[in-house]
């Protein structure tokens, strides 16, 4: 049974799903397609994702396929009640995922998901699967093989791979060029401003924003932040990385020389205690921070528990802090992904390429499982070039074809100067 916080706000929720959907015309293709055909007809999916609009369109996508789906939260912060209402009452998706869930009801739900048998897992930080591994082995023996969403979850994995105890083929569809080149850079960039000035209603323009990580998530939201009129500082720990933030126009330094300086500080980087004590004890009255990764323990939350003399909520997502010298910091979204903790994530048109993605490679799973071995596969070639074909149909874009004449030189070695 269906565990959902708000049965009642199922028609608002299937307002904003339908209004998601026409921005995600590669999704709405496939869904034609697997409508048709049904290429996921016998399979037990378990998803755990956001639970947002442009989620909605995925479930709804698998289940035109013919799967049946059992969808749990990846955060708590993030899930939409009138969105998980509608997929209840609309589209026959089994939901548990309740916002504001604490811990324990946040792990009931995704072993509910796994009570279901599945098949296919899709994860978005690799919750499901490290729940499978850790606590529920015996489920594993009908699971063909699964999906990561997100870095965080790929690094897990990769480790788990690397400890032998990886029980299936993951595919890193977060990996796949339509992914990370664009809703880890263009959607992150984007809804991590939106959450923040949601959060603060803080003005960006002229303010130094410290952004740690300079991954495709962090290039993103300087790129917006720079775009807004901020002064952007970046902190890395890759040389190549910092490089690269240095060649595109922004400063560079050490976390300890940043943290006196910024006004907005964002965590991009999917490691722990990013920022600790001793950057929040150096930083000035007035300081915001904020998460922009998967997990909340890149911000030391515990560490600011402890340095304050009082906590008080000011805002619907903003906590202020009053530290013993009276100085204030003001933490947005509980230190959770702030994009969707304070706002609504990716928009619609980018986590389409991204949800292209995974319908795809479940179909894909389904159809090559056996030929697999128990490791991390990028999302094949074909799959990643098809939904970026799809995009550029779907956006009225047309591009050249190799000749036969450039097919055969660039299969050639014997030409040269």
């Amino acid at each position: 049974m269906p565990d959902i916080a708000k049965p009642e706000l199922a028609e608002q929720g299937l307002n904003r799903i339908e209004y998601a959907w026409t921005e995600m015309p590669v999704l709405r293709s496939i869904h034609e397609r697997f409508e048709k055909d049904k290429p996921l007809e016998g399979l037990v999916l378990a998803p755990c994702l956001h639970v947002t609009t442009e989620t909605a369109n995925l479930m709804r996508t698998l289940r035109a396929g013919g799967a049946e789906v059992h969808l749990c939260a990846s955060n708590p912060l993030s899930t939409q009640d009138d969105t998980a209402a509608a997929l209840v009452e609309h589209f026959d998706i089994d939901v548990h995922a309740v916002h504001g869930a604490d811990r324990d009801l946040y792990y009931k739900h995704i072993n509910s998901c796994i009570d279901a048998g599945p098949h296919i897992t899709m994860d978005d930080g690799c919750d499901l699967v490290t729940t499978l591994i850790q606590d529920r082995k015996e489920k594993l023996d009908n699971v063909i093989g699964g999906t990561e969403e997100t870095t965080t979850g790929v690094v897990r994995l990769r480790a788990m791979a690397a400890d032998n105890v990886l029980p299936v083929p993951i595919i890193a569809v977060n990996d796949a060029q339509t992914k990370h080149l664009f809703d880890n850079r263009y959607g992150t960039g984007q809804s991590t401003i939106d959450g923040i000035i949601r959060a603060t209603n803080i003005l960006i323009a002229g303010k130094t924003f410290v952004i740690a990580g300079y991954g495709w998530c962090g290039r993103g939201l300087a790129m917006r932040a720079a775009g807004q009129g901020a002064h952007v500082i970046v902190t890395e720990v890759n040389p190549v990385k910092a490089l690269q933030a240095v060649m595109d126009g922004f400063r560079v330094m050490k976390m300890e020389d940043a943290a006196p300086m910024g006004d907005i500080f964002v965590t991009v980087t999917g490691d722990l205690n990013v920022i600790r004590r001793e950057h929040m004890d150096i930083m000035h009255d007035g300081t915001v921070l904020a998460n922009s990764g998967h997990f909340d323990c890149e911000l030391e939350l515990s560490a600011l528990e402890e340095m304050a003399s009082e906590k008080k909520r000011i805002r619907a997502n903003l906590d202020m802090y009053t530290m013993a010298d009276g100085r204030k910091l003001f933490l947005a979204g509980e230190g959770r992904l702030v994009n969707l903790a304070a706002a609504e994530g990716h928009p619609a048109s980018v986590m389409d390429m991204s949800f292209a993605n995974q319908a795809l490679c479940a179909e894909y799973l389904k159809n090559h499982h056996s030929e697999l071995e128990t490791q991390v596969y990028a999302v094949p070639e074909d799959i990643d070039n098809r939904v970026a074909e799809l995009k550029l149909e779907s956006m009225g874009v047309s591009i050249d074809e190799l000749t036969p004449e450039q097919i055969r030189y660039l299969s050639s070695w014997q030409e040269g100067t």
